[in-house]
């Protein structure tokens, strides 16, 4: 990779760490196990190995990476996902990684228009929508978080 584009590139990781901030944010006001920094870090890593997966190996085929990313990140968020008796709990938590994932993956790609409307809408599903669903007692709404 020549130094331009190694430069041109650095720019997308400053954007998918702000955007998975914005996720991650969002998370660590819950205070659920993956915040702010599980976040940037997913955003940050599923934007790396995109650009390096489309720029770095000449020849190779990009899609291979996307696919391991998105296993990756699943094993990632299957361990913020507990099991209690009959109660699952961080599911949304580990929603939310497997999303920021994706928004790091675009931004690596270069869809970086496509990552912004995606995080605004990923914020909106975990900040906004969260209020229009039915009022829940205590331990249920621990549930879903």
């Amino acid at each position: 990779m020549s130094l331009q584009l190694q430069i041109e590139v650095s720019a997308w990781l400053l954007l998918a760490s702000f955007l998975s901030v914005i996720i991650g944010l969002e998370r660590e006001r819950r205070e659920v196990p993956a915040g702010l920094r599980t976040h940037m870090l997913v955003g940050i890593g599923a934007c790396i190995f995109t650009i390096l997966s489309k720029y770095a190996f000449a020849g190779s085929e990009p899609a291979r990476v996307a696919a391991q990313v998105v296993s990756g990140i699943g094993f990632i968020g299957a361990g913020t996902i507990l099991q209690r008796k009959r109660d699952i709990q961080h599911l949304t938590t580990a929603a939310s990684i497997w999303a920021t994932a994706a928004v790091g993956m675009a931004v690596g790609a270069g869809a970086w228009f496509l990552a912004i409307v995606s995080t605004l809408i990923i914020w909106f599903t975990l900040r906004v929508v969260r209020r229009l669903e039915p009022q829940k007692n205590n331990h249920a709404s621990a549930i879903e978080d």
